[in-house]
């Protein structure tokens, strides 16, 4: 029952998405001009928080928008009803839903959904991780060197040694490729997937990574700190790679290290 709302919950964010796209709708700033929240955000929020609490009236809610839902259940849903809602302002089809699961401080199940591409990723806890309910595994690249990367930018630059631009100039410098999409949740599913080899980002929120983050995993690659410890989704960097670039790349971000 649990993936079955799961699953639910993700389509309904998606329909409001699908609904809204491309179409008239308002549009604010949170921290500053390009932190954006659309009717489209709240209008999905509201249709994943109703599917899960018709299911589970007393289970914790962390969603962006709406903040926290305390309950003192063990159950806590992670949720961004939009994941890329600068994408979805200017009609570019890289955005998603993304929901996670936690149960007793572990993440057990995330569902993130790109209605425009048609593309639902799924992942539990012990049982890998699908793509349109065909599994998927990350990719085999060894080095930095021949990997294509990914990463974000915060809305507020992090003005810190080696931060997102300085890490980025030594990549490109080397002619390594860096994209940027500008939804965290989709970069960790692409790598899940092997079209990305490695990610990394300096500042994420629980429910940008919180899906993403167990779908890597269950791929068969790592997620870590930029330190190489163990990920939490209520910290702030994060790296996250096929596990055969990973100490390479962790190097990298850290400046100890040139490729």
């Amino acid at each position: 029952m649990l993936k079955e709302t799961l699953l639910n919950a993700v389509q309904a964010g998606g329909a409001q998405m699908q609904h809204y796209f491309n179409g008239m709708f308002t549009i604010s700033s949170k921290s500053n001009i390009n932190d954006l929240v659309t009717e489209a955000d709240y209008a999905s929020e509201k249709a994943i928080i109703e599917t899960i609490q018709k299911e589970y009236p007393d289970h914790f809610i962390l969603s962006e928008e709406t903040g926290e839902v305390k309950s003192a259940s063990e159950y806590k849903w992670i949720i961004d009803p939009i994941d890329g809602t600068i994408n979805f302002a200017n009609g570019i089809p890289i955005c998603c839903v993304s929901i996670g699961l936690e149960k007793a401080g572990e993440i057990i199940m995330g569902a993130v959904y790109n209605p425009f591409m048609n593309e639902l990723f799924v992942a539990e806890k012990g049982m890998g991780a699908m793509l349109n309910n065909q599994k998927i595994k990350v990719s085999t690249k060894t080095n930095v060197g021949n990997s294509c990367l990914v990463t974000g930018f915060p809305y507020t630059y992090i003005d810190v040694e080696n931060g997102p631009l300085e890490i980025f100039s030594t990549l490109i410098k080397k002619a390594i490729p860096v994209r940027r999409l500008g939804s965290a949740a989709i970069d960790l599913c692409w790598v899940a997937a092997g079209r990305f080899d490695g990610y990394f980002e300096h500042h994420l929120q629980a429910w940008d990574s919180a899906a993403g983050f167990l779908m890597v995993m269950e791929a068969g690659g790592k997620v870590t700190d930029f330190a190489g410890k163990d990920y939490s989704v209520y910290q702030k960097q994060i790296i996250a790679t096929n596990g055969l670039i990973h100490e390479e790349l962790i190097g990298i971000v850290n400046g100890k290290e040139i490729i």
